[in-house]
């Protein structure tokens, strides 16, 4: 495929660019076969040059994709014939000239505008780039340039056109979720950036007040309390695209400042918000080309951790782990009927027709559950003729075959433990033995909601801290425990989990000022420090506060999911690298010692701290 093709054909499909300008009648992208005979004037970059002995082909680009021209002494002013001959890469020109259809042989399909071409008949050099530090065109087959030069030169690596089909869809999947919530009676409505401290599960970025020193700002984590205050207030319905902040360590799916689809309502349960969401997610699937059948399936966090080991398993995958500890609590393994005895389960999976998987193959899945904390993994195959092979083998009898259901051609991954160790072993292993396998999706479409989420987890030291936030309402029937049995009490959270990530999380919230304060309670609070951190909040809910509830969507995982991309760098016009540093533009920096001292800010060494 022409490099850039695909990207193009897909801008094409989504909000059509006007970009019709004094420089120009339209984007390069946009001409067509039906501009035949039509003269234009267009502007871009030249994104590559071609000379065939004294006929040049320009490719032009701008943000609506490449358009080919043609420069030839024949039809083009010998002025700009000179000019073209001393074009470069990235230079920007604009050009004057006819659309022609180009010769049957030499049309590219691959391109919406491969029909045509511009027959140049003037150029004008606007203005002449220095040679590029990094490549914007390349040719097919040919590597991208390491991430960490491409960030430290972002102004050229957004000029690639699958960089720039990325974040053309991120518009218009924004503008789509903006359009459903005006249809759903919400309204946008912006809360603040410098705010208040509260604990949200990761640390906060401060800003020192200058104005009141020794006193601080937090850049928010989510506006999860003003969204809880405004539909208190009677806005009823609130939603915002929202800049949110969070201090913690970064993989690819995690950046230090993102974007959310912030959505909290009044009078409401969880069903509406499931509706409503489901409704924007199909608007959203249909912009970007994602299958997006609704309803949604629903999993309590129960199920989805016995059947799938992990809160956001992907559906599409059909393998589940099962229990098999009743046909090993006496088993002969001394390994097995330890795990038992120590209070430990047997699960595993049965994966049918893995009988084939070479040993190799199989060693590989064990070095995964072995990555994600299981000390190993049993296996056994079983043929055709019913003869089993491999380290479990001598413990499955013909009865116990029969029993767990693994039929000839069929291979058992085993693994043994509490659940804490054989859950996220197995959740991982199963997606790796679909895929090793090439079993077939069961489930197209991969969505889900996850529900009933424990409000507490332990910390492992013994302490309370909230499964997700301390504003979740608990579950009805289990408010009873909060006091005997935190860790048992479920809670009126959920998910929202599309091909195995979390594309949103949410909940109904407390809306009563005691059940809050006990909850606060529950977490080591004590009264005057839940004073401090939440009497507005407090003060807010015993005003009169209706149920409700929300959600936040994460934007950035949206497009990199309906993209299927590896990063959420490449979705983000300015990301920062896994160190949390912006390359471009070299932030963090050092900042001098008379804005420290204006601030009462003192930087401390390395070993003081």
């Amino acid at each position: 495929m022409t490099e850039g093709a695909g990207v193009t054909r897909a801008m094409e499909g989504q909000a059509k660019p006007q970009l019709r300008s004094a420089f120009r009648a339209m984007g390069c992208g946009e001409v067509r076969g039906i501009h035949r005979g039509q003269e234009l004037r267009l502007a871009g970059w030249v994104h590559r040059r071609r000379d065939l002995g004294g006929v040049y082909f320009l490719d032009l680009r701008d943000r609506t994709g490449l358009l080919q021209l043609s420069v030839g002494p024949d039809w083009t002013e010998p002025q700009s014939l000179e000019v073209v001959k001393g074009l470069g890469a990235e230079d920007v020109i604009q050009v004057k000239g006819q659309v022609v259809a180009r010769p049957p042989d030499a049309r590219n399909a691959e391109l919406a505008t491969g029909e045509v071409e511009l027959q140049v008949e003037s150029v004008l050099l606007l203005n002449e780039a220095d040679t590029p530090a990094i490549p914007v065109y390349r040719s097919p087959g040919e590597p991208l340039p390491a991430e960490e030069l491409r960030l430290r030169h972002r102004h050229l690596d957004l000029r690639r056109p699958e960089l720039l089909g990325n974040l053309q869809l991120r518009h218009s999947l924004v503008l789509a979720a903006r359009n459903v919530m005006d249809r759903l009676g919400f309204l946008e409505v912006e809360t603040p950036i410098l705010t208040k401290a509260t604990p949200e599960g990761a640390r906060d970025y401060l800003v020192p007040s200058r104005v009141h020193p020794g006193e601080f700002y937090a850049l928010p984590q989510s506006p999860q309390l003003y969204k809880q205050l405004l539909v208190i207030a009677g806005v009823e319905r609130y939603f915002q695209i929202a800049r949110c902040f969070r201090d913690e360590d970064l993989r690819a799916d995690r950046q230090p400042e993102f974007t959310q689809i912030d959505v909290e309502a009044s009078f409401i349960d969880s069903d509406d918000l499931f509706l409503w969401m489901e409704e924007l997610m199909a608007s959203l699937g249909e912009v970007a080309g994602i299958p997006t059948p609704t309803p949604f399936p629903r999993l309590t966090y129960a199920e989805a951790m016995e059947r799938f080991g992990v809160d956001r398993p992907d559906s599409r995958v059909g393998l589940e782990i099962q229990d098999f500890t009743s046909h090993f609590r006496k088993s002969e393994s001394t390994i097995l009927r330890k795990a038992v005895e120590e209070g430990g389960r047997a699960r595993g999976i049965r994966v049918p027709g893995g009988g084939v998987l070479s040993r190799k193959q199989i060693e590989a899945l064990e070095a995964e559950a072995k990555a994600a904390g299981a000390p190993g993994l049993f296996w056994a195959k079983r043929a055709e003729d019913g003869a089993a092979s491999g380290p479990l083998s001598k413990f499955l009898t013909p009865g116990v075959q029969e029993a767990i259901g693994m039929g000839p051609g069929d291979l058992l991954l085993l693994a043994a433990g509490p659940d804490s160790v054989t859950s996220p072993a197995l959740a991982v292993v199963r997606v790796a033995a679909a895929a090793t396998a090439e079993l077939p999706p069961t489930d197209a479409s991969g969505w889900l909601w996850v529900t009933d989420f424990p409000l507490f987890l332990d910390d492992g030291n013994g302490s309370l801290v909230p499964g997700h936030h301390p504003f979740v309402l608990p579950h009805p029937e289990d408010v009873g425990r909060l006091d005997g049995e935190p860790l048992a009490v479920r809670s009126l959270a959920y998910d929202l989990v599309y091909n195995g990530a979390e594309l949103g999380s949410g909940s109904i919230r407390i809306h009563d000022a005691e059940l809050q304060r006990r909850v606060l309670r529950r977490l080591g609070l004590g009264d005057e420090e839940i004073q401090q951190k939440f009497g507005f909040l407090l003060e807010a809910l015993a005003s009169g506060a209706p149920p409700h509830g929300g959600i936040a969507l994460g934007v950035d995982r949206i497009v990199k999911m309906f993209l299927g991309a590896g990063s959420l760098r490449d979705v983000i016009a300015f990301p920062k690298t896994t160190a949390a540093r912006a390359l471009f533009e070299g932030a963090p920096s050092p900042v001098g010692e008379h804005e420290l001292t204006e601030l009462g800010v003192q930087i401390m060494p390395p070993a003081e701290r």
